[in-house]
């Protein structure tokens, strides 16, 4: 799995403002900005994001995905 293809699998099954991926093809972290995250606690957005994966991480194609999570406000705050 390349990083293009991780980052168009998420954004195929969620709307984002923003994707960042970091990884060596199996240890992935993204920083991901989405609407979708509104009123949503962390457990739910990590949810929403596994969601775009199906079965990847089952199959081992993605092995390991840590995340940070924001709403557009949310970001913009953090990038101040």
């Amino acid at each position: 799995m390349t990083a293009d293809q991780l980052k168009d699998l998420i954004a195929a099954g969620l709307p984002c403002e923003h994707i960042a991926l970091e990884g060596d093809g199996r240890h992935w972290f993204a920083t991901i900005v989405s609407a979708q995250f509104e009123g949503q606690r962390l457990l739910g957005r990590q949810r929403l994001v596994y969601g775009t994966l199906g079965n990847r991480m089952a199959t081992d194609e993605v092995h390991a995905l840590s995340m940070k999570t924001y709403t557009p406000a949310e970001w913009t705050a953090a990038q101040a």
